[in-house]
């Protein structure tokens, strides 16, 4: 890192990130090494390499780091045309540590302008369009599952209805009120595994488009597809569940005589 010993006067030096070690020195040690930052800051001076520090995403989240050179401004001093920012790291809350740290600027320079962003809000402001993506998906979803498990409960509770008169003539020959929950639930059980399969099948087809909205997880990430699916088949066989316990409740005399 940066000492006291780079000064103006003294061999400029400069950290680069990993990305850009990789980039520009592969299989190599880049310490040591010479750079060239251009004409970035006016200062024309090569740079030697004398640390690497970890990838940033300044450019946001969705976006791969870019490769980045750090500089000291005590030797290349700073561009009036720049606006400098000081990262400030604390344990204490963040309302104490702005308060403290606006009053040092003001003794400092009373009349520069300084603006003070906590990292969660900077966080906020470049997930805001994502989150606001995801809600919506979120709402379509949870709309989708209620009527899918309405669809579903119409569908066992008219199938129970019509086989009001087999499953009393089953129960007149003996099946147990287990073995007619088991027949409801297994047909209702048949249709999610069927929609599930589907769903998994369409998921896939179409996780391109909700590739740019993921951050740290991939859009065929398998735990969220089991999670999903269990989800779905939860509420579904719940939906299932309730026309079946009806079911078991039909007394055999009247089923009979059901038309």
């Amino acid at each position: 890192m940066f000492n006291d010993q780079d000064h103006l006067d003294s061999p400029h030096v400069a950290l680069i990130s990993q990305s850009l070690a990789r980039k520009q020195w592969p299989n190599q040690d880049p310490i040591g090494q010479w750079i060239n930052f251009g004409n970035m800051d006016g200062n024309l001076k090569p740079l030697t390499v004398v640390g690497i520090v970890g990838d940033v995403r300044a450019q946001g989240l969705d976006r791969p780091p870019s490769p980045v050179i750090y500089v000291d401004y005590r030797q290349r001093g700073i561009n009036t045309n720049s606006s400098p920012t000081i990262l400030m790291r604390a344990v204490a809350p963040a309302g104490e540590i702005i308060s403290a740290a606006r009053g040092i600027f003001h003794d400092l320079t009373p009349d520069c302008p300084v603006k003070f962003s906590t990292f969660s809000q900077q966080m906020g402001g470049w997930l805001a369009d994502r989150r606001f993506y995801l809600l919506l998906a979120g709402l379509f979803a949870t709309a989708a599952l209620a009527l899918a498990a309405v669809g579903l409960y119409g569908v066992v509770a008219f199938s129970v209805t019509r086989r009001t008169q087999e499953i009393g003539i089953r129960m007149s020959l003996g099946a147990s009120r287990g073995n007619i929950l088991r027949m409801v639930l297994g047909e209702g059980a048949r249709m999610v595994a069927f929609g599930a399969v589907i769903g998994i099948a369409a998921s896939l087809a179409i996780t391109r488009l909700m590739s740019s909205l993921l951050f740290g997880v991939t859009a065929t990430d398998p735990l969220t597809f089991i999670a999903v699916a269990a989800l779905l088949s939860a509420v579904a066989l719940l939906a299932s569940y309730i026309p079946a316990r009806r079911a078991v409740r039909v007394d055999p005399m009247v089923a009979l005589r059901y038309e």
